[in-house]
């Protein structure tokens, strides 16, 4: 299954996941607490982990366009949320296990 990683150095991490989970629990399916959240779209999932300086994002899906449907919608609402500090985030591919 294709995937997307990406970690965001930021000390707003927490701030941030829980933020994105509690905007896409408005549609779809989502569990998250301080440190931890799951997003299940319809498209695509996309698991977040945060700690102190940085908030770590997987995203996967069963096709390279169904991955970008979800690539987009994650990171237009995290670069929107994170406006004021504009932090740099750059996604590769997620490393298979």
């Amino acid at each position: 299954m294709p995937g997307i990683q990406t970690t965001v150095a930021t000390a707003n991490a927490s701030r941030y996941l829980q933020q994105l989970c509690k905007h896409f629990a408005h549609k779809v399916e989502v569990s998250f607490d301080a440190q931890t959240g799951k997003v299940d779209f319809p498209f695509g999932d996309c698991r977040m982990w945060a700690d102190d300086g940085a908030l770590r994002i997987e995203c996967v899906s069963e096709t390279q366009e169904t991955l970008a449907r979800t690539h987009f919608v994650v990171h237009d609402h995290l670069t929107r949320f994170s406006w004021r500090e504009k932090p740099e985030i750059v996604w590769e591919p997620k490393v298979q296990a």
